[in-house]
């Protein structure tokens, strides 16, 4: 049994965002996965720091025994990170979740838990959760813990989704003072919004 610790989400995007955005272009009529095979749900969750490498190594044996199993792991998780999407974006609109959504994700939640407790970090206190690492399902807790997390926080309000028309659909967390950020980065959607402007402005003076 080990722990997950959630002090450090405070100053980065969440886990779960970093998760829904797995699928670029989210909100577009042409989605792009990159979560192909379980494998590659896990070099992500060792990336995203969620995953050790003694896990990652773990999981990647596992997937490699039992590859009927992992692939059915991988669509589990497909289906959390999409209903966790639409309970986002269902905030961030200030529209009601679907129930079924919730459902999902607190089913991924109560599965792999053993328990909560306080733990003391470098800014003060966090959340610590023990994780059964028994199932590959643990990974699935602790993303369905960091929406949880940052569903019941006031960190939720900070939510946002880039701008972009053609479909961007990134979640993040909007840390500037105003609540002004509007893309995922303002040197791609934000700078193809710029040129965007621009020719309908070159269009408009002829």
């Amino acid at each position: 049994m080990e722990s997950y610790i959630f002090g450090n989400e405070n100053y980065s995007d969440p886990l779960c965002l970093q998760f829904t955005n797995t699928l670029k272009w989210h909100a577009s009529q042409s989605p792009v996965e990159t979560l192909n095979a379980f494998t590659d749900f896990v070099s992500w969750a060792q990336k995203a720091g969620i995953a050790k490498k003694k896990d990652a190594d773990q999981l990647t044996a596992w997937a490699e025994e039992n590859p009927t199993q992992a692939e059915r792991a991988l669509r589990r998780l497909i289906t959390l990170r999409e209903a966790i999407y639409r309970i986002i974006v269902a905030s961030i609109n200030e529209k009601r979740a679907e129930d079924a959504d919730l459902q999902e994700m607190n089913a991924a939640l109560e599965k792999p838990t053993d328990g909560a407790g306080i733990s003391r970090t470098g800014g003060g206190f966090a959340w610590e959760w023990k994780l059964d690492k028994s199932s590959p399902d643990w990974l699935a807790g602790a993303i369905a813990l960091s929406t949880a997390n940052l569903l019941v926080s006031d960190r939720l309000k900070r939510v946002g989704q880039c701008a972009d028309e053609d479909g961007c659909g990134w979640l993040f967390l909007d840390t500037t003072k105003n609540h002004s950020r509007r893309w995922c980065d303002v040197k791609d959607c934000g700078n193809r919004d710029r040129q965007r402007r621009y020719q309908e402005r070159i269009r408009a003076e002829k």
